[in-house]
């Protein structure tokens, strides 16, 4: 026929005939062998062992050796992953198919069993969060508006420690971000309920003591297993836009402060001389009275002496009375003296006191020499 072989192979014009017959021969083969049928998963078993035995060293088998190493490699690699070390201001607390132990790992070298056992870590120093930065925030975080309708830009750190590492690790699953949204929403309500002045300058500390205590509660509800220790106000300010107004403001206020200053200042100052005074004249009215009722006193007792006196001897009394009187009136009067009907004319008058020799003066001092 006309399709045979020439060569002798027969099965017609494509060749290939014989065992596999057909006119098409074996057909094209696949990876795993001829096509439909499926790969030969010991053949490749076989092949991939081939590959490994021609990479390793020695050829044919792996030396006791090389299985020592490999060995050896393994344990080391379990016991790195066994061994941790908790670092000085940390706590560690293991996991044993995730459940967290009741112990806690103090600083130092441990061991568990990898990879039935895991670890978590947490920090127990204290640790500082800012919030309202602006240098490190660029967001609006920090703008709050107070209880005077104003607007306020406030930038404060919350300072706190780990109490409870274990409701800290597996009770929060951002503790950090949820500390910062407490904080801030603390913040808020502390200033919404106050004036700008109180957020500004007149009571910080205030502010900061209940922002802190509304924190506190508010993380214990949750059971984060955080303290916060401070909570510190670092700026307070109004918002750029209106900064100069504020300024202005602000520069106002401290005008009136230092007026209102000058003005009691120079109240006391009148009000203190005028209280002097008055302590003065009452003090010397109260010195004129007791004077005036010590003589008024000194005349009574010395006008009743008299009296007593008088009363033992009235004539006596009496003319010595007179005499003392008319001594009084006629002691600086120029004195003239008349005689009685018998003499003739009038009497000259001696002095006899200018008579009287007068107490010679004190004699110099000698410059030297007897007298």
């Amino acid at each position: 026929m006309p399709w045979n072989d020439k060569s002798g192979g027969g099965g017609g014009p494509w060749g290939g005939g014989g065992n596999n017959g057909g006119p098409w021969g074996q057909g094209p083969r696949g990876p795993g062998g001829p096509q439909g049928n499926p790969p030969d998963l010991e053949d490749i078993i076989r092949r991939g062992q081939d590959r490994l035995r021609s990479a390793l060293p020695g050829g044919g088998g792996a030396s006791p050796a090389l299985i020592g190493l490999i060995v050896l490699v393994l344990i080391g690699l379990w016991l790195f992953k066994a061994i941790y070390t908790v670092q000085p201001d940390e706590v560690a607390v293991e996991l044993r198919f995730g459940q967290p132990k009741a112990e806690l790992s103090e600083p130092g070298l441990h061991f568990h069993w990898w990879p039935i056992e895991t670890v978590e870590t947490a920090k127990i120093s204290e640790q500082l969060v800012n919030i309202g930065d602006s240098a490190r925030n660029s967001s609006s975080s920090g703008l709050m508006l107070s209880g005077d309708q104003n607007i306020v830009n406030v930038q404060f750190s919350v300072a706190y420690e780990v109490s409870d590492p274990r409701a800290y690790l597996f009770d929060v699953s951002d503790p950090e971000g949820m500390l910062r949204q407490v904080a801030e929403s603390a913040m808020r309500e502390a200033v919404g309920r106050r004036p700008a002045q109180d957020i500004f300058r007149d009571d910080r500390e205030g502010i900061a003591a209940s922002v802190r205590d509304i924190i506190q509660s508010t993380l214990d509800s949750y059971k984060a297993g955080l303290t916060v220790n401070a909570v510190s106000i670092e700026d307070a300010a109004p918002p750029r836009e209106v900064a100069d107004a504020f300024d202005e403001v602000q520069r106002a206020e401290q005008d009136e402060d230092r007026f209102v200053e000058e003005s009691n200042q120079y109240s006391n100052q009148k009000l203190g001389g005028a209280r002097g005074q008055a302590a003065q004249i009452r003090e010397e009215a109260a010195a004129y009275k007791n004077r005036v009722v010590q003589e008024a006193q000194g005349e009574a007792k010395r006008f009743i002496s008299v009296y007593d006196e008088y009363a033992k001897a009235p004539d006596v009394t009496r003319k010595r009375i007179y005499l003392e009187t008319m001594e009084k009136v006629l002691q600086d009067s120029n004195k003239v003296i008349v005689g009685d009907g018998g003499s003739q004319g009038v009497l000259p008058y001696l002095p006899l006191p200018e008579l009287q020799p007068k107490a010679p003066a004190a004699p110099a001092a000698s410059t030297g020499g007897n007298p």
